[in-house]
């Protein structure tokens, strides 16, 4: 069982470093739609959770995933605190946090977590 669950962990890993790059990816090319980011922002916390958690069931890790970007991206509309406003203006904090609420954020994440736990089932 351990060593299932270390190859497990190891092909989340994987999964894990090919969504940071493509979601970096995304951002630097031009032509490729911002969604495309926030869609792989979803998987990448959906991946990264898996990667944790590898022995959470797959349904509880898709709901945790889909309150943890819903709760991300509601933050962006507390611009009141200064320190997480500093937080945003580095590079990883503006990747991880973001800078505005976008309805259209909310529909990649619900779309990046529900892609994610299907090919995950499968």
């Amino acid at each position: 069982m351990l060593i299932f669950l270390k190859c497990l962990r190891f092909k989340y890993l994987l999964l894990v470093i090919v969504i940071v790059c493509l979601g970096i990816l995304s951002r630097k090319v031009e032509f490729i739609p911002l969604f495309i980011g926030d869609f792989l922002y979803a998987t990448l916390i959906y991946f990264g959770l898996r990667l944790l958690l590898t022995t959470q069931k797959k349904e509880v890790i898709a709901i945790a995933g889909l309150l943890l970007c819903f709760f991300i991206e509601l933050s962006q509309l507390i611009q009141g605190l200064e320190w997480l406003n500093d937080i945003r203006k580095t590079q990883l904090g503006h990747y991880a946090l973001g800078e505005g609420f976008l309805w259209s954020d909310i529909i990649a994440y619900t779309f990046g977590i529900s892609i994610s736990y299907i090919i995950d089932r499968k």
